[in-house]
């Protein structure tokens, strides 16, 4: 079947990446409580958290459709690290962070009237040891208040502070791509590039 692909998400970030990997896509969003049990492992909060989304479309999703659903964190010491609540909290997380490794999960459900894919993947982020005065700079220039761990890799804190990472790059950015569009292979869904001219017009 042709399936037309739903993405339930309204993170810039992840539409970015998709419209980047050349998959056609239509954004279908509404708020769904994150809410998940106490005695959950930090590790599969993401791959839950993406069901319980999955389950909030089920009533409307038509036969033709896909769904993906996702959800990403960010823990560190075995402990979630959330979006900061404001500048005070945005610099404490990444003080935290700093000179430390973390770990970031995505967890990803692939949805279809007859069945359902779901996959988490995670990545290791090693951060040097950030300034104060840097840490500062950063939170008023970019207010990074919408980012779980209160930082975008692909910023300017991502380029003078990450000194290593161990797996996917764009995970960290939200959307483990690859491994997305290797699941979407599996389904025999395939989207392959277009003329680089017609991609260099839409982008100007």
């Amino acid at each position: 079947m042709n399936y037309k692909i739903i993405l339930a998400s309204s993170s810039p970030r992840r539409q970015q990446l998709m419209q980047a990997a050349g998959i056609q896509f239509e954004v279908r969003c509404k708020d769904v409580a994150e809410i998940y049990p106490s005695d959950l492992e930090v590790k599969n909060i993401p791959l839950y958290l993406a069901k319980l989304k999955a389950e909030a479309f089920k009533k409307e999703q038509s036969e033709d459709e896909l769904w993906i659903t996702a959800d990403t964190i960010v823990c560190i010491h075995d402990k979630k690290v959330g979006k900061p609540r404001d500048r005070v909290d945005a610099i404490r997380i990444l003080e935290e962070l700093s000179g430390n490794k973390h770990t970031v999960i995505t967890g990803l459900c692939l949805t279809t009237s007859s069945e359902q894919r779901c996959f988490s993947v995670s990545t290791d982020v090693y951060f040097r040891t950030l300034s104060r005065e840097e840490i500062e700079a950063y939170v008023d220039v970019y207010q990074p208040y919408d980012k779980a761990g209160a930082y975008g890799i692909q910023e300017w804190i991502g380029y003078i502070g990450i000194e290593r990472i161990e797996g996917s790059f764009y995970n960290v950015m939200g959307l483990p791509v690859q491994t997305l569009y290797s699941e979407l292979k599996k389904l025999g869904i395939t989207f392959l590039p277009e003329d680089p001219s017609v991609q260099k017009i839409q982008g100007e």
